[in-house]
C-alpha cells in the first residue's frame, strides 16, 4: 500500500453533523484548493498555519460559505502541504466540493492514507499510526487513555531505548573483531549479561501488559456462571439497565451464551450470560453447558452466581466445578438474598445481592471495576494492546534468551552479536524503524482506517 505522491482529498467528519471538514494533501493541495476557492488573497500566498474565509466556487455558482485552514510541509498532519476546508455539513455541498477538487485534479484518498503518509514522512512511527485508528474506536476512558499514551510515544520510546541498548552491546561485540589479534574484549561479558537480562525484564513485562492492555481494547471478558435458575438472566439485565436477557422461571431456560457489553468505572465489560451447569440428558441444553465452559476458559472474570434461598434451604447443589487459569479472577456472588431468612449468613468475601430488585449491585459493579488494575495506564505506564507487537515482543524474548545461552556457552563475539542481531530487529519492527515496514504489513494495517484518517 506504499502510496504515490498525488494530491489526495477525503471528509474527514462522520456525515449528518452541522459542519464538515474536507482534507486535502499533497505538493499542489494550495494551488488544487485556489482553483475552487475565493478569499481575499490566494492559498499558495498564504503563511503557514493561518485561517481564511472565502467561498467555494463551481464556476460562479457558490457552492458554500466556509473557512480554509493552511498547513505547509514539514508542519501537518501528513508533513505534506495540507488544507482543511470547514463547510456545512450539506451531505449536498460535501459532495459538491469533493467533485469540484478532484475535477481541479485531485483524487479520493484509500482508507488511511494520511496516516501512512505521516508514517512514510517521519511524522509517526508505525506503532503510532496504528494508535491513530484505536483512538478513534475508542469508547471508553481507558480505551481512550490507552491509545492517547501509544501515540504521544511514550511507548515507542521505551522500545527505541532497549533498541539503542542492544545496537550499542552489537557494536562492541562487533568492535572485537578488529582487534581479534590482540584478544581484547570491549564488551565486558558479565556486564553484557547484566544488559541483556534487564532488557529481557523489560521485554517480559511488555509482554505480561498484553492481558491487560487486549482487555481494555476488546472489553474484559466476564462470565456469569451458576446453576440452572440461579438469577444470572435477570442479573446480567440489571447490569445493563435493560432487559435483555430472556429471563423465566424454567430451569435451563438459557441454552446458549448471550454476550453484552457495558462501561463501568471508563473500562469496557463484555458479560458472558451461559447456560445454568448441571447434569442433564437433554442434548441441546449439554450444548449449551459446553459452551459455558468454554466461556469460562477464555473469560478473565468469573461471577460464580449462587442461590441464598437454597442455600439457607440446604437444596443448593455442588459448584460448578471449574479451575481458574492464569490470571483469572472469580467473584462469588450470592443473589435472592430479598426471599432468603433474616439470620442467613453470607460466605466469607462473598457479595450479596438481589438481582431482582437491585439490592447489591453497585457493590457488584464497583468490586469488578477494582478487579482490572488501570492506576498504572492512568500514570503513562506503556501498555501492550496490539496482538502484532506482542507477536513481536514474544519473538524478541525468545531471541534475546538464545542469545543469553549462546553467552554461557562462551561463543565467540560475532556469533554472540548475530544472536542478537533478530531481537534488535523483531523490536523495530513494532515502530518500524530502521526500514520501512512490508507492503502487506501497511496494507493489512492500514486497510482498518476510515477514510479522511
Amino acid at each position: 500500500m506504499i502510496p504515490d505522491h498525488d494530491t489526495i482529498v477525503a471528509p474527514a467528519t462522520a456525515p449528518g453533523g452541522a459542519l464538515a471538514i474536507i482534507r486535502v494533501s499533497g505538493a499542489d493541495a494550495l494551488s488544487l484548493c485556489d482553483r475552487i476557492f475565493r478569499g481575499g488573497r490566494p492559498l499558495v500566498q498564504a503563511a503557514a498555519n493561518t485561517v481564511h474565509y472565502g467561498r467555494i466556487l463551481d464556476g460562479e455558482r457558490v457552492v458554500d460559505d466556509v473557512l480554509v485552514t493552511v498547513f505547509r510541509a514539514p508542519h501537518s498532519y501528513t508533513g505534506e502541504d495540507s488544507v482543511e476546508i470547514s463547510c456545512h455539513g450539506s451531505s449536498y455541498i460535501v459532495s459538491e466540493t469533493l467533485r469540484l477538487l478532484i475535477a481541479a485534479g485531485g483524487r479520493m484518498a484509500q482508507p488511511g492514507e494520511y496516516t501512512i503518509r505521516a508514517y512514510l514522512n517521519g511524522k509517526l512511527d508505525l506503532s503510532q499510526a496504528e494508535a491513530v485508528a484505536d483512538l478513534i474506536a475508542s469508547s471508553t476512558r481507558a480505551a481512550h487513555t490507552l491509545a492517547t499514551n501509544q501515540m504521544r510515544g511514550g511507548y515507542s520510546e521505551e522500545l527505541e531505548g532497549l533498541r539503542d541498548q542492544l545496537l550499542n552491546l552489537s557494536s562492541l561485540l562487533e568492535l572485537e573483531l578488529d582487534f581479534s589479534e590482540e584478544d581484547v574484549e570491549f564488551a565486558d561479558r558479565q556486564a553484557l549479561r547484566e544488559t541483556m537480562e534487564r532488557i529481557g525484564a523489560e521485554i517480559g513485562r511488555l509482554c505480561s501488559s498484553f492481558s491487560l492492555g487486549n482487555a481494555i481494547k476488546e472489553g474484559v471478558a466476564v462470565a456469569i456462571v451458576g446453576a440452572p435458575n440461579v438469577g444470572k438472566s435477570t442479573l446480567l439485565n440489571r447490569l445493563l439497565n435493560e432487559e435483555r436477557a430472556m429471563v423465566s422461571e424454567i430451569a435451563g431456560t438459557t441454552r446458549d451464551v448471550i454476550e453484552e457489553r457495558v462501561n463501568i468505572g471508563g473500562v469496557l465489560f463484555r458479560f458472558l450470560d451461559t447456560a445454568g451447569i448441571r447434569a442433564t440428558g437433554d442434548r441441546l441444553e449439554q450444548m449449551g453447558i459446553e459452551r459455558t465452559m468454554e466461556s469460562i476458559r477464555r473469560a478473565q472474570i468469573i461471577i460464580r452466581l449462587l442461590d441464598a434461598q437454597s442455600m439457607a434451604d440446604g437444596m443448593a447443589g455442588p459448584d460448578p466445578e471449574f479451575e481458574l487459569g492464569p490470571g483469572q479472577r472469580m467473584l462469588t456472588v450470592v443473589n435472592k438474598l430479598d426471599a432468603a431468612p433474616a439470620k442467613f449468613q453470607l460466605p466469607e468475601g462473598a457479595i450479596g445481592i438481589s438481582a431482582k430488585r437491585g439490592d447489591g449491585v453497585d457493590e457488584l459493579r464497583e468490586a469488578l471495576r477494582g478487579a482490572v488494575d488501570t492506576e498504572g495506564l492512568y500514570h503513562g505506564d506503556p501498555v501492550v494492546s496490539n496482538s502484532r507487537h506482542y507477536e513481536a515482543l514474544t519473538a524478541a524474548r525468545e531471541s534475546l534468551a538464545r542469545a543469553l545461552a549462546g553467552l554461557d556457552e562462551g561463543l565467540p563475539a560475532d556469533l554472540l552479536s548475530e544472536e542478537i542481531r533478530p531481537v534488535i530487529r523483531h523490536l523495530g519492527e513494532i515502530t518500524g524503524r530502521g526500514a520501512i515496514a512490508p507492503d502487506e504489513v501497511l496494507s493489512n494495517i492500514f486497510s482498518k482506517f476510515c477514510i479522511g484518517k
